[in-house]
């Protein structure tokens, strides 16, 4: 099932590309992607894991990027 979120206060594109290797590292992700330039993630997820999925991903990119907000 593929999700888009928007993103606040993502601050350069090294972060993004971290984030987006980080969250496809997470189980139940099928791809992600990550947009400095229009600050927003896609993400492909399991249906049955969606809840589960999101918590690991928000983690993820907070240890990345701390001020990153996912607006969900």
């Amino acid at each position: 099932m593929k999700k888009k979120f928007k993103l606040q206060d993502l601050d350069c594109a090294n972060c993004a590309a971290k984030m987006e290797d980080a969250i496809k590292k997470i189980d139940g992700v099928n791809d992600a992607s990550v947009s400095f330039m229009t600050q927003k993630m896609t993400l492909d997820i399991e249906e049955n894991r969606i809840d589960e999925v999101m918590k690991a991903v928000v983690a993820a990119c907070s240890k990345i990027e701390p001020d990153c907000k996912i607006i969900l």
